[in-house]
């Protein structure tokens, strides 16, 4: 019997079949990447300079992350300090607002390495349970919260705004305030803590 001419196109190559494709496919997923390989996948990653300092609630940390690090998330997931939300992470909530050398800023828009050496304030580092900020104290007082999410960043803006050039009256601190966003409604409120605070001197 005649045998059938192989075919020039298919010299030095070997037919696989649907189930040897798969096992071929099976033991490719259990074996280990070589170790150039590894490290060429984790040498993707953009880390920073290592030890830059930044002083977060007057106390000094050093760090050393990805430079795509927003302020916002290295202090929530490096440092645990969870008060500041991350609402819309767009900057145009405010719910992210914390103090960087006295003045506020939305820390989802900025990197964390661009602030080596920079005095970082939190809620956390405004006052304590047993000793409250005036701002805190004046919002506890006038329910100005009602879901609690955006209740940092209002008291950080407000205590902000306490140094900032701002007119009397309550529109005045309602354009002054504009950047944050209350989705319970409870401007009203907001508005009457931080009044008082303003009237009584408070810092």
């Amino acid at each position: 019997m005649q045998q059938p001419t192989p075919d020039p196109d298919q010299e030095g190559t070997q037919a696989i079949d649907r189930r040897g494709f798969l096992g071929a496919v099976a033991i490719a997923a259990v074996v280990p990447l070589p170790a150039s390989a590894a490290a060429a996948g984790t040498a993707a990653k953009p880390l920073g300079p290592t030890g830059v300092p930044i002083v977060v609630n007057g106390v000094e940390h050093k760090m050393d992350l990805d430079v795509r690090t927003t302020l916002l998330d290295y202090l929530r997931d490096h440092l645990y300090l969870t008060g500041a939300k991350k609402g819309c992470d767009h900057g145009q909530c405010g719910a992210c607002t914390v103090h960087v050398n006295g003045r506020r800023i939305n820390s989802c828009l900025t990197l964390a390495l661009a602030h080596e050496g920079d005095e970082v304030t939190t809620i956390e580092g405004l006052g304590a349970p047993e000793r409250l900020h005036p701002m805190q104290a004046a919002f506890v007082a006038h329910d100005g919260y009602q879901c609690g999410y955006c209740t940092p960043g209002q008291i950080m803006a407000a205590t902000a705004l306490l140094e900032e050039p701002c007119g009397p009256t309550d529109a005045d601190v309602r354009e002054c305030m504009s950047g944050n966003l209350c989705r319970c409604g409870a401007y009203a409120n907001i508005v009457a803590a931080i009044q008082q605070v303003r009237r009584e001197g408070g810092r």
